[in-house]
């Protein structure tokens, strides 16, 4: 069953945004609204270059350290 969701105390120049953006988009600004809202709730997929890149930007372990880490915490035990 659907629900209605109320935005209240928007800055002007946030509507003003939204409402272009809507224009642009040949859309009401409910429907601009939705499309947002969404866009950002659908999960993504990364390849697995990007993959790659968050590890890396992320500083996780990878390969062989991973390895070693899960060798070290089996000695511990």
């Amino acid at each position: 069953m659907p629900v209605n969701l109320s935005i209240k105390n928007v800055p002007e120049e946030l509507a003003q945004r939204l409402r272009e953006r809507a224009r642009r988009h040949h859309r009401s600004l409910q429907g601009e609204l939705m499309a947002i809202i969404e866009e950002e709730m659908t999960p993504r997929r990364m390849t697995v270059d990007q993959v790659y890149q968050r590890v890396q930007e992320l500083g996780l372990k990878t390969g062989s350290e991973t390895a070693g880490m899960v060798r070290e915490d089996r000695d511990a035990r």
